[in-house]
């Protein structure tokens, strides 16, 4: 995810559009493919370009199960979320989607386990005691 100051209209359209998904995730009615059992999928955030024409959806399957296919059969079916956009949010145009996986999370647990490290934990301790 990036971290560029947005508007707050994009703040507002990008919110309206995550909750608006995961309204959709959670009425059942996704196409899924003949066979994939779809893992419980959380819509983290939704970036809005500032012409709100382009949408990044970031997603994380509970416990990431199936991470990589979720995430491709999410992309290739991207038409359908559009259409539920279309129909649930009040936009002059309902922005090209795009679903990308929440790394924020494994991102945080990475640096947990740096903090947690002898060497770093002495060097914090040290820094503290100046």
């Amino acid at each position: 995810m990036t971290h560029n100051p947005r508007s707050q209209r994009q703040l507002r359209v990008g919110e309206a559009v995550r909750h608006a998904l995961a309204s959709v995730l959670m009425r059942g009615d996704v196409p899924w493919p003949k066979g994939f059992k779809a893992p419980l999928i959380t819509v983290t955030e939704v970036e809005v370009s500032p012409d709100l024409r382009n949408a990044t959806a970031f997603i994380m399957p509970l416990g990431g199960k199936d991470a990589p296919d979720t995430l491709r059969i999410l992309n290739n079916i991207v038409g359908f979320f559009r259409h539920a956009l279309a129909e649930t949010v009040n936009l002059r145009y309902v922005p090209k989607l795009i679903f990308k996986m929440d790394t924020t999370f494994d991102y945080s647990q990475k640096i947990e386990r740096l903090l947690q490290e002898p060497e770093v934990a002495k060097d914090l301790a040290e820094s503290r005691d100046d």
